[in-house]
This record gives C-alpha cells, sequence and structure tokens, in this order.
C-alpha cells in the first residue's frame, strides 16, 4: 500500500468524519485508489457512482486546501467520470 494513500485515507476520514452520501473512487496517478461511501475512506478499488483521478500534488493540495477543486477540474489536472452532482459535493467537502 502507498504511504500517499495512506495518508490520505485518513484525511479524508477526518474531513468527512460523518461518512460520504454516495459512493466515489479516487485514483491517485501512480499510488493507488480510494473508495469513498457512507462508512467513510479506505484504501480499494471498485465500482463507484463517480471517479476522481488526479497526480499526488494535486491531491494532495485539494486535500491541504491549496489547489481548489473546480480550478483543478477547469485546469485538467482533476479528471472526473460518472455523476457530476456527487463530484461536486465531494469537491465542496473537501474544500
Amino acid at each position: 500500500m502507498s504511504q500517499v494513500v495512506d495518508q490520505a485515507v485518513a484525511a479524508l476520514n477526518q474531513k468527512l468524519a460523518s461518512g460520504f452520501a454516495g459512493s466515489a473512487k479516487i485514483v491517485i496517478k501512480e499510488e493507488g485508489s480510494i473508495l469513498l461511501d457512507p462508512t467513510g475512506a479506505r484504501a480499494g478499488d471498485g465500482p463507484a457512482d463517480v471517479t476522481l483521478t488526479a497526480s499526488a500534488d494535486t491531491f494532495k493540495g485539494i486535500l491541504d486546501g491549496s489547489v481548489n477543486p473546480t480550478a483543478a477540474f477547469m485546469m485538467g489536472k482533476l479528471g472526473v467520470d460518472g455523476n457530476m452532482g456527487l463530484a461536486i459535493q465531494l469537491g465542496s467537502a473537501l474544500s
């Protein structure tokens, strides 16, 4: 398991302490993936309503607040596949 993924899981569980309404997968390029659902965040891969894809640097920036998720999407640094409404909710929860 990637240290980047482990740190991201811990940060997501703090930011989304009450879980996430829906299912999302975050793919951190060259590191691994994270699944989010109403039970919280965990390392893993599987089907989800929305998939977000970013580099480790971009995702770290989103988590620490130095990168705006909407701006990252508009600049092509954050890919979104699936339910855009859930992606927007997740972006709002993380910023």
